[in-house]
């Protein structure tokens, strides 16, 4: 079980980015892509099949998924995350420092 998931909003830890936060639009093996964070322009050939343009474009890279922590709305700021197992098997995700469960 991951301990970031595809929408989960997370804090940036370390970095050029740090302290933005966003949601994860997709989850690699170790990283992970942040809207808005790690931001680079890239050149790219126009394609008359696709009717794509040329040109710069913005384009979101990925970021190591130890620079990243889940957003804690109750205590306001990134958590750490762990995994337990309740009474009936499910496995959930809970916030470390206050033991509060992510998934419903």
């Amino acid at each position: 079980m991951n301990k970031i998931r595809k929408g989960d909003e997370v804090v940036v830890l370390a970095g050029k980015d740090k302290g933005k936060r966003g949601s994860v639009l997709r989850v690699l093996e170790g990283q992970v892509v942040v809207e808005g964070v790690n931001r680079v322009k890239r050149a790219t050939k126009p394609n008359p099949m696709k009717g794509a343009a040329g040109g710069f474009q913005d384009k979101d890279m990925p970021v190591d998924i130890s620079n990243v922590a889940l957003f804690n709305h109750i205590a306001g700021k990134g958590d750490r995350v762990g995994i337990k197992t309740l009474e009936d098997g499910r496995k959930v995700r809970f916030f470390k420092s206050n033991g509060e469960v992510v998934d419903a």
